[in-house]
């Protein structure tokens, strides 16, 4: 009985104002959780966008680089076989199919050049390479080791608060045996 009494009792004007800015209060700070939920798939959904196109360029390069012969790092005549156990962002080697391809590191992307063709992007605009690295061992054909490149890639997509780094690294050694068994 008391209860029906308290519902169909009047609200003074501070309560219904308490009610008011307490439900405000709940309401806004549900809507920011809410918004910052869809930023974060919408960051999610860029960066595996963006991190799936680096992954088709390093498996390109991989495969490519895993069929080829005569690699070469570093400076010099891309023609000669160099190994280089420091590190170069530049490698080039003789594709299966008898191509001369290189790859470089120029303006934050991986540049590739097919023979003596232009250089042209391998990466999205929206990923900064900050660093390419290949490390050579068993480029000379008159070693006894097996043909190995060490690629390693670190870099950063987006920007602010969206900004994410990342760090790939992947070893190719050539699918041919360097020498007769």
């Amino acid at each position: 009985m008391n209860y029906t009494k308290n519902l169909t009792k009047g609200f003074s004007l501070i309560e219904l104002m308490t009610a008011m800015t307490v439900f405000m209060l709940v309401m806004t700070i549900s809507m920011g959780s809410i918004l910052g939920v869809f930023n974060a798939n919408r960051k999610s959904r860029s960066l595996k966008t963006v991190l799936n196109n680096l992954n088709l360029a390093v498996e390109s390069m991989a495969k490519e680089m895993r069929f080829g012969e005569n690699y070469h790092c570093g400076s010099g005549s891309i023609n000669n076989p160099q190994d280089c156990a420091g590190g170069d962002d530049l490698m080039a080697f003789t594709s299966s199919d008898g191509d001369q391809i290189t790859y470089r590191l120029r303006n934050d992307a991986i540049e590739k050049r097919v023979d003596s063709g232009s250089y042209f992007e391998v990466t999205s605009p929206e990923i900064d390479i900050d660093d390419l690295t290949f490390y050579t061992r068993g480029s000379n054909p008159t070693d006894t080791l097996q043909p190995k490149v060490l690629i390693k890639i670190q870099g950063h997509a987006g920007a602010g608060k969206s900004r994410s780094e990342f760090t790939i690294q992947t070893l190719v050694s050539q699918r041919v045996p360097d020498r007769d068994l």
